[in-house]
């Protein structure tokens, strides 16, 4: 069985399934098909982001420093969902941290060769753009969503879920 293209591995992937066909051959250009084994860290809280990756398998956590708690997990990405969207934005820096916590096999992008594709094409960058902006306020929600649980439960070890939560 012949492994599949980057091209194919968009088309199936549900953050880009419904994107342009030229559109994400364009992107293809740029993105390449990674395994990460559990515990590889991908990034950590205010280091270069130059990558984003769109998940096909496994889970990936992200987390953030709490002072006192250490990295404390926010929300957990697993296949069909997209990690890493601070390559976007000037400065460029990740405001998150993130592990692999099950083996991830996910198409990591160059984030700069990204940019430079967005400024040439407006509609395809609105498109994008529109997109991580979704999956921002989703990684924003659900930081608010942990912080509330941990100060509603200081207890709780970091990292655990809180009361009537499954391991975020």
């Amino acid at each position: 069985m012949a492994a599949l293209s980057v091209f194919d591995l968009l088309v199936r992937h549900p953050f880009l399934s419904d994107f342009p066909v030229a559109w994400l051959r364009r992107l293809a250009v740029h993105g390449r098909p990674v395994l990460r084994h559990t515990a590889y860290r991908l990034f950590r809280e205010d280091g270069p982001a130059g990558h984003f990756w769109l998940v096909r398998s496994g889970v990936v956590a992200l987390d953030f420093h709490v002072p006192g708690r250490g990295d404390v997990v926010i929300e957990r990405v697993g296949a069909g969902g997209v990690v890493g969207w601070s390559w976007l934005l000037p400065p460029y820096r990740w405001t998150l941290g993130a592990a692999v916590a099950e083996d991830c096999h996910a198409i990591e992008f160059d984030a700069a060769q990204v940019r430079l594709l967005i400024n040439a094409d407006p509609g395809l960058g609105r498109e994008l753009t529109e997109r991580f902006l979704t999956v921002m306020g989703g990684r924003l929600q659900a930081a608010r969503h942990r912080l509330i649980e941990l100060y509603a439960y200081p207890d709780h070890p970091a990292g655990a879920p809180g009361p009537g939560g499954a391991g975020r």
